[in-house]
């Protein structure tokens, strides 16, 4: 009897001990109080200017949403490819990004945006016949994406780094039966970050939401309605802060301005920086705002080498700037991080250009 009570102790014990585990003691804890974000009580790249410019509290980022990519669809898997292999590798591809993130940080970037339903690998796509869904039609979690998301998230808590975890792309949503479907995905995955005890995880409901969704409830006039979900949850009384996006040059609207916990804008179709500062302007004016950080998470102008650009423009106006890199015409496999299948490294010309200025700005 006294044997089989040692035995149950320890069993019970050990079940403790991987509960406490998944709730997690996490090294990494991002906060928002006021304009600025916090990591682990402290403003990020604390006390730096850069040309007389306010960097403290900023969240420099980049896109890399196709870290927990796959496709489902076998008539189109063949296109994502290794040049190296001549096949596709879910797991390799998220094991390549986590062994890179390192290096990201090493240069300034605090963190980086991912999706559950990816972005188009080809920059921009008109259709999307590929499956790639951490998501079933019903609302349901795929173990084998967030098996992959979570070596991301726990390589970022590791690091010090605050992913920005995207839940919906356009081209991907209408693959859910219905909009109950839609609200089932946003409570799991919650649900999943929560239960893990992630204190470093941005949420993005849903990449520019004023493109092509399908669900009514995905779209700018409805959208407030799952971030308000996402706020509503919370777990030994700490919730996730989220936002969601709009559309290259938008300014998003003042129901989505009102709920969210920070701004993300896009620079995408932003040609002269100038107009840049001007949607940072045109943000701040709108109804419900309350000083709320600012943040790009998606930009695909560069000329890194110059002194005005997208990037300088965000920073000037004490915005957040997020990179946009995906492979362009007759460009090879290090170019473009969201073109699958990716170099995660520093490799092209625009990789190490952005990462350059990054460094510079940001002092590391």
């Amino acid at each position: 009897m006294r044997t089989q009570l040692t035995y149950i102790l320890a069993l019970f014990c050990i079940c403790l001990s991987i509960n406490s585990m998944a709730q997690g003691k996490r090294k990494t804890q991002v906060e928002i109080r006021g304009n600025q974000f916090f990591i682990n009580g402290q403003p990020t790249y604390a006390g730096r200017f850069w040309k007389g410019n306010k960097i403290e509290g900023l969240l420099m980022n980049s896109r890399m949403v196709q870290g927990v990519f796959d496709d489902l669809n076998p008539e189109t898997v063949h296109n994502w490819e290794y040049p190296d292999t001549k096949t596709w590798d879910a797991d390799r591809n998220t094991n390549e990004f986590v062994s890179q993130m390192p290096n990201w940080k090493a240069h300034g970037l605090l963190s980086f945006t991912i999706n559950l339903q990816g972005g188009s690998p080809f920059g921009y796509s008109q259709s999307q016949p590929w499956i790639n869904s951490a998501f079933t039609e019903q609302g349901d979690l795929r173990d084998d994406y967030f098996l992959r998301l979570e070596k991301i998230l726990d390589r970022a808590d590791e690091l010090g780094m605050v992913p920005i975890v995207g839940f919906f792309y356009f081209g991907q949503d209408e693959r859910f039966v219905d909009e109950k479907a839609v609200i089932l995905a946003v409570e799991n995955a919650v649900d999943w970050i929560l239960n893990k005890g992630y204190s470093n995880v941005l949420i993005e409901v849903n990449n520019e939401c004023n493109v092509r969704y399908d669900h009514e409830i995905l779209q700018p006039e409805r959208v407030h309605e799952l971030i308000n979900l996402v706020k509503s949850k919370e777990k030994n009384g700490r919730r996730l802060l989220v936002s969601t996006s709009y559309g290259g040059g938008a300014v998003p609207k003042e129901n989505v301005v009102k709920y969210s916990d920070f701004i993300l804008l896009h620079g995408n179709g932003v040609k002269d920086p100038n107009n840049i500062t001007a949607q940072v302007e045109a943000t701040r004016k709108v109804p419900g705002y309350t000083d709320q950080p600012i943040v790009y998470n998606e930009d695909d102008h560069f000329n890194f080498d110059q002194d005005l650009n997208n990037f300088t423009a965000a920073t000037a106006a004490y915005a957040s700037w997020g990179f946009f890199d995906y492979r362009m015409k007759d460009e090879g496999f290090e170019s473009g991080y969201q073109s699958v299948p990716v170099d995660w490294g520093i490799n092209s010309d625009r990789k190490k250009g952005f990462f350059k200025l990054l460094k510079e700005i940001t002092g590391f």
